[in-house]
């Protein structure tokens, strides 16, 4: 197992790949979230969160049983890398109906128009309430309108991508 002395440092992305590969070679991944994700050092939750978004999605969906916790950590934490990166591993896991959780949307749908937000978890979050609401019509038209609503002249470029995509895709 990778030592949390390992993980506290500020690391490259080479190094992120590095810890992505160490835990390839054990295949160990929902142990190793489990126990870091969650670290009083946020440094270390980030190192091991940023590891475990270099994995494949079949690898990542290993984190399946964790989805939840993750999504308590995305919403719960006040550190701004863990959420990003904690909801990177969550829009990347398979997602049914019946998993739809409503904190959880209303969380996307708050953070999706935050300007004060990052532009990371912005795109995340709107993201993932696309795919929350898109089990829903009568949500999916809530979140067309909360969409098209963005005044866009607060958002970045890449916020501005995912708008556009969901505008598009929820025409048709």
């Amino acid at each position: 197992m990778m030592t949390r002395e390992r993980l506290k440092g500020a690391y490259s992305e080479g190094e992120a790949l590095a810890i992505y590969q160490e835990l390839k070679d054990t295949g160990n991944f929902v142990d190793f979230c489990e126990t870091m994700m969650r670290d009083e050092d946020y440094q270390v939750a980030r190192n091991a969160l940023w590891g475990l978004t270099k994995a494949s999605n079949s690898e990542l969906m290993q984190l399946k049983p964790l989805q939840n916790s993750l999504i308590d950590l995305a919403m719960t934490t006040p550190n701004s890398s863990v959420r990003r990166l904690s909801l990177n591993i969550v829009e990347r896991l398979k997602m049914e109906e019946g998993e739809v959780r409503t904190d959880f949307l209303d969380f996307c749908l708050e953070h999706m128009a935050d300007v004060k937000e990052f532009p990371g978890i912005q795109s995340l979050c709107m993201k993932l309430a696309y795919r929350m609401c898109s089990f829903y019509p009568e949500l999916m038209g809530e979140l067309r309108r909360t969409v098209e609503a963005m005044e866009m002249d607060y958002y970045s470029p890449a916020v501005r991508s995912v708008r556009k995509r969901i505008i598009n895709i929820t025409q048709r």
